[in-house]
């Protein structure tokens, strides 16, 4: 990733947000955004081994996060700390979009 300019992803945060008024309901939009475009599943790989990634949610300390499995096994895990795969999945802008938001 890393390929939006910072001009863009603000763009970006502000379309996603353009109707909020607090910090939760800004997360709340974001990850609406997120789950809206972000083509899953893909995978990935997590501390060397890989995952996929079935999904994202919204966990209960307003944390987006990324619904990940291998085999029979199930963990969340922060979109902030998610490695993307390299092409990365349609709709990983927003995932970028959220963390220049979560960095400001």
């Amino acid at each position: 990733m890393g390929t939006l300019s910072r001009r863009e992803l603000a763009a970006l945060v502000e379309e996603a947000t353009v109707d909020t008024y607090d910090e939760h309901e800004r997360v709340s939009a974001l990850f609406t955004a997120v789950e809206e475009n972000l083509a899953v599943p893909f995978s990935t790989s997590v501390l060397g081994v890989e995952v996929t990634v079935r999904g994202i949610d919204l966990s209960p300390d307003g944390r987006i996060v990324a619904l990940c499995a291998r085999g029979a096994f199930r963990q969340t895990i922060g979109l902030l700390d998610l490695p993307l795969p390299a092409p990365a999945p349609d709709g990983a802008e927003w995932v970028e979009a959220y963390r220049y938001y979560a960095a400001q």
